[in-house]
């Protein structure tokens, strides 16, 4: 199990993520509009700068839901690779079967 806070810092991370999502995608279409003027360009790169390092998405981590861990993480069904075997064991995952031999 990760630590709470770990979790907690992840959440808030991806509250930010939402929050800025627009204005960051707005601002980085004026930065590559070549179109744009120099100066105005430049004042786009500089708010896009001014905002919250943890409102860009590369600063999120992807953790497992039940336990939080980040390391060994399938995407498709967002659990780590021991919940993933811990419940495919209990059958909760439809299709999943354990194979041993």
């Amino acid at each position: 199990m990760a630590k709470k806070s770990m979790i907690e810092r992840e959440k808030k991370r991806q509250k930010l993520v939402d929050r800025y999502a627009a204005k960051r995608a707005a601002l980085k279409e004026i930065i590559k509009d070549e179109s744009k003027p120099m100066e105005e360009r430049f004042r786009a790169s500089l708010k896009l700068a001014d905002l919250p390092r943890n409102s860009s998405a590369t600063r999120l981590h992807n953790r497992c839901q039940l336990t939080g861990r980040p390391h060994a993480y399938y995407r498709k069904l967002k659990v780590s690779r021991i919940m993933l075997r811990e419940l495919g064991s209990l059958g909760q995952i439809p299709g999943l079967v354990k194979s041993s031999w």
